[in-house]
């Protein structure tokens, strides 16, 4: 092929083409239920790379996919150059500043170990082993957001391959019709090689997780309801229904908080009135330790999920969550919302705004295809028993296989992304998971 003979010529990371070693596990992304066909796999060494990839594929007429790691993956990838970015490693801390600047192969684990012991921690979700930038660029829902709203709004600049193959730094005073689409509109408009970004106070973290036996689901559900309530935004709970094989059901609540343990116990009490919990890991603790809480998988493998956002509370959604066991799905939990991704600031970027107080997310582990069919009509059966309380949207980064960006955006903002995409990508070079022209 012409096309490879050229990268291979123009790059000095890997390039693979079905048949070659090592194409195969290049290709996958992190959810191995997902299949990446591409034509191409390049791993880029370094920003000049991504730069020669993105002048070839324009010349070629080709589609360039970015993935730093492969999380957020929908399968829309035929034909396409999958581009590595997952070697563009850096991380700068400027305490003085409160600044982050990482390269877009920079998981979030390793800046909350650079960040923590000054004190301060980046706006990360729940697990340590996702991208900054992926993450980033759909929004970025994180344990903070709370108090500090979506990931994407503390973004202060980014480096940028645009699609004529120019390295750029985009900020709201360089390019802020770009900047704004950056900041959660997803990275369809440029390749984004590095990120730079406010990193916010954290000098006491509290945190953890409690776990009671499945039978107590009624009473830790409405102690859940109590406690968001009149939840401050420097605290967030989750509540989660939980079936590992081969185990009893149980239900855990996950919290952190933005201050002193005594205040921070103060604010869960409901949920020490619950008799039988099992255990309970709360107490301080470190930024970098902030996805022990959860404890995901730090590996790939396959899932199936569904997220919906949830308009209210009621008692007509606790008798639908806890009507049924949750059996196939492994995961059926809450993330209590609202604070600051209620209220953006007014120079906000395309994640907009996020009104709805509690997100929905049911996971499944595909074992098997009858077990996949399962699995999504339970997911299935439950958002139809929730469409009374659900607002159709869905955050970037929750998107499915099968879902469209148009879920994610208000018709404003999908209509200001689309025009962008049109007037910056005019070849159609890049794509994302979830296309904004889609």
């Amino acid at each position: 092929m012409t096309i490879v003979n050229d990268l291979r010529a123009a790059v000095r990371g890997r390039v693979l083409t079905p048949g070659d070693e090592g194409f195969d596990a290049a290709r996958r992304p992190w959810n191995l239920a997902v299949d990446q066909r591409v034509a191409v796999v390049v791993d880029a060494a370094d920003t000049a790379d991504v730069a020669a990839v993105v002048r070839r594929a324009r010349l070629d007429g080709l589609v360039v996919l970015a993935q730093p790691s492969g999380h957020g993956a929908s399968g829309d990838t035929d034909d396409a150059i999958l581009l590595r970015t997952g070697g563009l490693g850096g991380v700068e801390i400027r305490p003085q500043e409160r600044l982050a600047r990482v390269g877009a192969g920079v998981k979030w684990g390793e800046v909350l170990t650079a960040a923590g012991p000054h004190g301060l921690t980046g706006l990360a979700g729940s697990s340590p082993a996702v991208s900054v930038t992926g993450y980033t660029l759909g929004g970025g829902l994180s344990w903070f957001s709370r108090a500090h709203g979506f990931a994407a709004n503390s973004v202060r600049a980014f480096d940028v391959v645009e699609a004529d193959g120019a390295q750029r730094r985009v900020t709201a005073e360089s390019d802020p019709e770009l900047f704004w689409a950056l900041r959660g509109g997803s990275g369809e408009f440029a390749v984004v090689t590095a990120v730079e970004f406010d990193l916010h106070p954290a000098p006491e973290l509290y945190g953890g997780r409690m776990v009671w036996p499945a039978a107590a689901a009624p009473a830790v559900l409405e102690a859940y309801r109590e406690v968001t309530a009149t939840a401050p935004d420097e605290l967030t709970v989750w509540y989660d229904l939980l079936q590992f094989p081969g185990a009893p059901a149980r239900v855990a609540v996950d919290a952190t908080c933005l201050s002193p343990p005594g205040e921070a116990e103060a604010l869960l009490r409901h949920f020490d009135k619950i008799d039988g919990r099992m255990s309970d890991s709360r107490g301080p603790l470190p930024v970098a330790e902030l996805g022990t809480i959860t404890a995901e998988p730090t590996d790939p493998g396959p899932g199936m999920s569904r997220a919906e956002l949830l308009t209210e509370l009621t008692d007509d959604v606790a008798e639908a969550l806890l009507a049924e066991p949750i059996d196939p799905l492994l995961s059926v939990q809450l993330r209590h919302l609202g604070g600051a991704l209620a209220r953006p600031p007014a120079d906000a970027g395309a994640c907009g705004e996020l009104t709805e107080p509690y997100l929905l997310y049911t996971f499944g582990l595909p074992a098997t295809p009858e077990k996949a069919t399962a699995i999504r009509e339970r997911q299935r059966e439950l958002a139809a028993a929730l469409t009374p309380y659900t607002s159709g949207r869905k955050p970037y980064t929750f998107l499915a296989p099968g879902e469209r960006a148009a879920h994610s955006f208000t018709p404003a903002a999908l209509g200001r992304l689309r025009a962008l995409k049109r007037k910056r990508d005019t070849r159609g070079t890049f794509r994302t998971n979830y296309p904004v022209l889609g």
